[in-house]
């Protein structure tokens, strides 16, 4: 493999050398390494969590143009993994058989290039229009509704009206794993049978008032493969949501986000409404209590503000308001969704849902949203507030530190001896959470940073992660982080 990369690069440096193309290449490089403790509460029906290793990634960016209108594009990862693990022989095999080292979903993270993004990007000739092709980046606000590479076709219209109007098109399943869209197939080797397909529809008006820059996005989201009784989302991604997740059919989103500064204070915000169907009748959660009841109607909200004042030339003080919709009965009534597919790049908390996950672009769990954990990601059925200040004492450094209040919109049910919602209890509370972040530049492109939180649960988070409140110890992390970006 080595030989492969080695074989990659003189052809890319030959094709910058003689090729007309013009060639640009970025990226970065990161290594943190993780102290994590005690995410389970204590519990003492589960491993110890006392976990500490360190990890990596190499990502390229590169840009092939012939002319300022017309370029190709890809971003991947290489010898992207964690130390000691991925340089291991990978002894799981795709028909499920255990090992020492499973590298995650079986992607190529064994110093092997994991691929990202690829796609063509263009600009209509003597039109304000510019279309890409292929697979690429998808998102809406601040990430918190899609976030997600998908293949697909994407069109910008700029200056007519707004400032951009982009809208897009993602194939986001094929289906059983092929091309058919036949409603029966013979079934793959998870038993799924229905070869018809998952799209989506986006559209972003992007315009700026006074101080105001904002955007007016929508989604539109169609599974059409679930008469094998499993749909996309949340059956295929092959990690574990939320616990009593819904099953996404159908999905249409409405939101507003954007950024503003006025005198020294600045902020972002952005607000959602979600409105669904799950077309599949469950009468049970199903294994690890992946879904959740309802009478097939999904909705729920998204709402977010985050403030920063330049108090001084030296600190910022800061506060930040989210809420996001819950789901008040698992059992029965309407579903909650405030998501399609994210890759947990939202952030406000070190621990409660910081969630940047292996089952998407990250390679860690990091954060209680972990798929072995399995607490809430983003602002689903959590509300938060948190204040916060920043120091930057000399030019290189930067200090931060956060008190957040967490509690869940919707009260939260324990589990009884089955694992089925126990109504009989409930609770809101879902703790507090200090963070501390220093970060220091070594050079301009060249940064280290430690950061770390503390998590004290309420009852809401033990009856979410372990079905009882009967476990409290306080969950902790220490990260150190190094970033080259070039």
């Amino acid at each position: 493999m080595k030989r492969l990369t080695v074989i990659f690069l003189m052809v890319l440096f030959a094709n910058t050398l003689v090729h007309s193309a013009d060639f640009k290449v970025n990226g970065v490089y990161t290594a943190w390494a993780q102290s994590q403790h005690q995410f389970w509460f204590g519990n003492a029906k589960k491993p110890k969590y006392n976990d500490n290793y360190v990890v990596q990634m190499l990502r390229f960016k590169v840009q092939a143009a012939v002319t300022e209108h017309l370029r190709a594009v890809t971003r991947f990862d290489m010898a992207q993994g964690w130390w000691g693990v991925d340089n291991a022989l990978r002894s799981v095999k795709r028909t499920g058989e255990k090992g020492g080292s499973a590298l995650f979903d079986f992607k190529d993270t064994n110093f092997l290039f994991h691929v990202d993004q690829a796609y063509i990007e263009f600009d209509w000739p003597n039109k304000p229009l510019t279309f890409r092709v292929g697979r690429m980046w998808y998102g809406l606000g601040n990430k918190l509704m899609v976030d997600n590479n998908y293949d697909g076709i994407q069109a910008d219209l700029k200056g007519v009206l707004g400032k951009k109007i982009t809208v897009s098109w993602a194939k986001v399943s094929e289906g059983v794993d092929g091309t058919s869209d036949n409603k029966t197939v013979a079934p793959d080797e998870l038993g799924y049978t229905d070869g018809r397909d998952a799209d989506l529809l986006t559209f972003n008006f992007n315009n700026a008032f006074k101080t105001v820059n904002y955007n007016v996005y929508g989604l539109y989201y169609r599974d059409a493969s679930t008469a094998d009784a499993n749909a996309y989302v949340p059956d295929h991604l092959q990690f574990f949501k939320t616990r009593f997740s819904p099953q996404i059919t159908q999905l249409m989103a409405l939101g507003v986000s954007g950024k503003f500064k006025a005198g020294k204070l600045s902020g972002n915000f952005e607000a959602d409404y979600l409105s669904g169907k799950d077309d599949i009748k469950n009468t049970t959660h199903g294994a690890k209590q992946m879904w959740d009841i309802n009478d097939g109607t999904l909705s729920g909200y998204n709402l977010y503000l985050k403030l920063t004042h330049a108090t001084t030339d030296k600190l910022a003080l800061g506060a930040v308001v989210g809420m996001g919709s819950g789901d008040d009965n698992l059992n029965g009534g309407k579903g909650n969704v405030n998501k399609l597919r994210t890759s947990g790049f939202f952030y406000i908390t070190e621990i409660w849902e910081d969630s940047i996950m292996p089952d998407e672009e990250g390679i860690t769990p990091q954060g209680l949203g972990a798929p072995n954990v399995r607490g809430y990601r983003e602002l689903e059925n959590t509300t938060i507030v948190q204040l916060n200040a920043t120091l930057k004492p000399i030019k290189k450094l930067n200090l931060f530190a956060s008190y957040n209040y967490i509690k869940a919109t919707q009260p939260i049910p324990k589990w009884d001896a089955s694992g089925n919602p126990d109504y009989s209890a409930t609770a809101s509370d879902l703790g507090q959470e200090v963070d501390f972040r220093a970060t220091y530049k070594i050079y301009d492109q060249l940064g280290w940073t430690l950061r770390g939180g503390y998590f004290m649960p309420g009852k809401a988070a033990g009856y979410l992660i372990n079905g009882t409140s009967a476990y409290k110890d306080a969950a902790w992390e220490l990260k150190s982080t190094i970033t080259y970006k070039f």
